[in-house]
C-alpha cells in the first residue's frame, strides 16, 4: 500500500512559549498566503477575545503543503485551564511538536502537555523557540527538555526526538543551535521525514473519531475529526455511535465533507484515510462520538478528559436592576446557554440544584469559568456568580482537596516575601534553582491558596514575576486559608452615587465607583483595609443653605477609583457576596442586600 502524504500534527506548549506565532510562520513559507498578502499577527486567534487576551482558548485547525505532503497543523491553548482542548485533539494527530521558550525553559504546562503525547507513543519534535532571545539558555533547556522526558518514562525512540531552533517572530529554524537559520525549511523537512503517516487503509469499513465540534449559521453542526479508516462521501448514510454507551446510536445522511486548505475549509467529493474533515448532517453529534459505517457498529476508544476542580454557582439575576442591561435574564435562557456550553467543552460540566434559578459549573480553573462568563455578557446573557471554591473528594475516608504545581519566576530580592505569602497559604517548597540573574521555586499548593493571589504576586515582585500552575493530585484538606484580609464598604440605600456622599465614603476606604453611578442598597461600592465591612451613604447630598458658595463643590477631591477586572472580581468575591453580570455592568454585592438581615445573620454565624 502507497504511504499517504499526509502528515497530522500538533502544536503543544506551555502560555506563551510562541505555538500560535510558529503556525503562522509554517502557514506563511508552507505557502498559504500570497507573497503580497497582509497577514496579521497570531492568524490562528481568531476568536475577539483571544485577539484581546493574547491567548489561544480554542484549537483550531488548519494545513499547508511542503514537497507534494499535506501538513494538517492543529494550534492548542498553552494555559492549564484549557487543557482538555489539548487532551482531545491529541487524538486527531500522529505526532507533536513541542515548543518551549530558550530561555524559561519547562514549565508546568509544558510537563502535563508531554506527558499526554507520551501517553499517546506519539512522536515528538522539540523547538526551542525565541533563540534571539539575549538571555537565552538553550544548553541548559535542552538539558531541562531531557530530563523532563526520563521523569515521565519516555520510551528511547521518545528521548532521541529530534530538536529544532527557532524564531518564530522572525520565521526562522535551524537543526543546530550554532546556526542561526534563514527560514522554517528545516522544521518543515523534519516534519515530512520525522512524523509518521497516518496508520489507515481504504478497504475497512469507514471509522472516524469526533474530536471537536464547530456551529455553522448556514450547515448547522460540523463534527471535526480524523477519518481512521475506509472512506467517504456527501449523501453516504452513516452510523453515530458513543463509546459510554453503544446503544446510544442513531443514522444520519452526510450533506457537506470539507478538508482544510489553508486557513480555509474546502468541500470535498471524498474523504479518505489520514485526513483531517468536517462533516456536516447531524445535529446530535457529539465530541467523543464515533463515525463508522452503518453495518459496523463499534466504537473508538476516547480519551479520558481530567477532571474539573473548580464550581461556581451561577443563577438569574436578582437585584433591583435586573433585566435593566441584559437581552437573556431568565433560567430558561441561562440553562439552555450553559447545557450547550457543557456539549461543546468536555472540560465543563453542568449540574441543576434544588433551585429552578441556580446551576453548578465546574471548570478546570477559575480562567477556564471566568472566559464562559465573559463571552455570556458578550452575547446579552445577565445573571450572577458565586465566589469560586475548589470541589473537595472523599478518598480513603479522608477529605481531600486538589494540589497544585505552582511555577514562579521572580528577582532575588522578592524571593522573601513569596516565601512568606505562600507560606501563609499552605505552600510547600519543592526547588529553588537560579535562572539567569533570576530565581525560579516551585510549590505544592491547595488550589484554593490561589485564589485572589495573583494581585498580591504583583505586587510582592513589583510586577517583574511571572506565576504559572497546573493541577498535580489530590491530598488530604491542609486546613484554613484566610481569603482575603480586607472588608468592603457597601452602599445603604438606592439611589446615584453624588460627589458629596462618595468624599465622604473615602475617608473609609477605597473607592469601586464615580459619581453619577447608579447603586442600590447591599451593593459594594468600596474596599475597606480593615477586615470588616463598613455601611456607607454615597447617595447623601449636601444640605443646602443661603449661605453657601459657589465654589465649595469644587473642593471636594475625590481620589482615583479602582477599576476592576471580571478575574480581580471573582478572586475578591467572598462567601457571603456575588458578582453581578450584565452585558454592560460588573457590580459586586452582599447576597442578603437588607443590612438588618445581613447583621442578624452575621451574629447567628459568629455566635453558632
Amino acid at each position: 500500500m502507497e504511504e499517504i502524504k499526509i502528515r497530522n500534527v500538533a502544536i503543544i506548549a506551555h502560555v506563551d512559549h510562541g505555538k500560535t506565532s510558529l503556525v503562522n510562520e509554517l502557514l506563511k513559507q508552507g505557502g498559504v498566503f500570497r507573497d503580497n498578502q497582509q497577514v496579521e499577527d497570531r492568524v490562528m486567534d481568531s476568536n475577539a477575545l483571544e485577539r484581546e487576551r493574547g491567548i489561544t482558548i480554542l484549537s483550531k485547525n488548519a494545513a499547508c503543503m511542503h514537497n507534494g505532503v499535506k501538513i494538517n497543523v492543529v494550534d492548542t491553548p498553552g494555559h492549564a485551564d484549557f487543557g482538555g482542548e489539548v487532551e482531545r485533539v491529541l487524538k486527531m494527530v500522529d505526532g507533536v511538536i513541542l515548543v518551549v521558550d530558550a530561555f524559561e525553559g519547562t514549565m508546568p504546562q509544558t510537563r502535563f502537555v508531554l506527558q499526554k503525547a507520551l501517553e499517546l507513543n506519539h512522536r515528538v519534535i522539540v523547538v526551542i523557540n525565541k533563540i534571539d532571545r539575549k538571555d537565552a539558555r538553550i544548553s541548559e533547556v535542552i538539558d531541562e527538555v531531557l530530563e523532563l522526558f526520563m521523569d515521565l518514562d519516555a520510551s528511547e525512540e521518545q528521548l532521541n526526538s529530534p530538536f529544532v531552533f527557532a524564531s518564530a517572530r522572525n520565521g526562522i529554524a535551524s537543526l543546530d543551535q550554532n546556526v542561526i537559520g534563514t527560514d522554517m525549511k528545516p522544521l518543515l523537512d523534519t516534519i515530512v521525514s520525522y512524523i509518521p503517516a497516518p496508520k489507515a487503509t481504504t478497504d475497512a469499513k469507514f471509522k472516524m473519531l469526533v474530536s471537536s465540534c464547530e456551529q455553522n449559521d448556514y450547515l448547522g453542526k460540523l463534527a471535526v475529526g480524523k477519518v481512521e479508516q475506509g472512506t467517504i462521501k456527501p449523501n453516504d448514510q452513516i452510523m453515530i455511535v458513543n463509546f459510554h454507551d453503544e446503544n446510544k446510536k442513531s443514522l444520519f445522511k452526510i450533506a457537506n465533507i470539507f478538508e482544510f486548505q489553508g486557513l480555509k475549509r474546502v468541500p470535498t467529493p471524498m474523504a479518505k484515510p489520514g485526513d483531517i474533515v468536517c462533516i456536516a448532517g447531524s445535529e446530535e453529534v457529539t465530541i467523543g462520538d464515533t463515525l463508522t459505517d452503518k453495518e459496523d457498529y463499534s466504537a473508538i476508544p476516547f480519551v479520558k478528559i481530567s477532571e474539573p476542580s473548580v464550581e461556581m454557582a451561577f443563577s438569574v439575576n436578582n437585584s433591583p436592576f435586573a433585566g435593566r442591561e441584559g437581552k437573556f435574564c431568565t433560567s430558561r435562557h441561562l440553562r439552555d446557554r450553559l447545557m450547550k456550553e457543557a456539549v461543546k467543552d468536555l472540560s465543563l460540566k453542568v449540574y441543576e440544584t434544588d433551585s429552578a434559578d441556580t446551576f453548578r459549573v465546574l471548570g478546570r480553573g477559575e480562567m477556564h469559568i471566568s472566559i464562559l462568563i465573559e463571552n455570556m455578557r458578550r452575547d446579552g446573557y445577565e445573571f450572577q456568580v458565586s465566589m469560586p471554591r475548589v470541589i473537595y473528594k472523599e478518598i480513603d475516608g479522608v477529605m481531600c482537596e486538589p494540589i497544585d504545581r505552582l511555577t514562579i519566576d521572580v528577582p532575588e530580592e522578592s524571593v522573601g516575601a513569596i516565601m512568606g505569602t505562600i507560606g501563609s497559604r499552605k505552600g510547600d517548597l519543592l526547588s529553588m534553582s537560579n535562572k539567569g540573574n533570576r530565581i525560579r521555586l516551585e510549590f505544592l499548593i491547595p488550589s484554593r491558596g490561589l485564589f485572589g493571589y495573583k494581585n498580591q504576586f504583583l505586587t510582592d515582585t513589583k510586577g517583574e514575576g511571572v506565576m504559572s500552575s497546573i493541577y498535580e493530585k489530590y491530598e488530604p484538606f491542609k486546613g484554613n486559608i484566610e481569603r482575603r484580609n480586607v472588608g468592603t464598604l457597601v452602599a445603604y440605600e438606592n439611589g446615584e452615587a453624588v460627589q458629596y456622599g462618595l468624599f465622604n465614603s473615602q475617608e473609609r476606604g477605597r473607592l469601586l465607583i464615580t459619581p453619577g453611578t447608579p447603586v442600590y442598597g447591599g451593593m459594594i461600592v468600596g474596599i475597606n483595609p480593615k477586615n470588616e465591612d463598613i455601611v456607607v451613604n454615597v447617595c447623601k447630598k449636601k444640605q443646602l443653605t443661603n449661605m453657601r458658595s459657589s465654589s465649595s463643590d469644587e473642593a471636594l477631591r475625590l481620589e482615583p477609583v479602582r477599576e476592576m477586572s471580571l478575574e480581580e472580581c471573582l478572586e475578591f468575591l467572598n462567601e457571603d457576596e456575588l458578582l453581578e453580570v450584565t452585558p454592560t455592568s460588573l457590580r459586586l454585592r452582599k447576597i442578603i442586600l437588607d443590612h438588618t438581615q445581613r447583621g442578624r445573620a452575621d451574629f447567628k454565624k459568629k455566635n453558632s
